[in-house]
């Protein structure tokens, strides 16, 4: 019983932390440069006014949770009123993560950055 109370103090919430300026970067390589298909989804969401993402709406931060057997368990984007964009950007994100993230001591919390439009 105390081990499974133990287990329960030290593993992260499935919510995401409300100050993400402290977190870890996850680096994908996500922010130079947007995938392709992501670009172009934007850019079809906007044309076809299911969106409305103002000028400086270039990059698209997420938190990631990585368990501690290096598995991502789940992605929270930061809202920016186009949930169609930041759902395929989670689904990107999953994506790039499944071959970068390793093992560690515990489920951690990590943010990253994916560029919505090319520079």
């Amino acid at each position: 019983m105390l081990a499974a109370l133990l287990l329960l103090v030290q593993a992260p919430s499935l919510n995401p932390p409300t100050d993400w300026g402290q977190l870890p970067r996850l680096q994908l390589g996500l922010a130079a440069a947007p995938p392709t298909q992501l670009a172009s989804f934007v850019e079809r969401e906007v044309l076809a006014n299911r969106c409305v993402l103002p000028p400086e709406a270039r990059m698209l931060d997420l938190v990631v949770l990585v368990s501690q057997a290096g598995q991502v368990r789940r992605i929270v984007p930061r809202a920016i009123g186009c949930p169609s964009v930041e759902q395929f950007a989670a689904g990107i994100v999953l994506r790039a993560a499944r071959d970068k993230t390793r093992p560690i001591s515990l489920d951690t919390w990590y943010v990253t950055t994916i560029a919505l439009t090319p520079p």
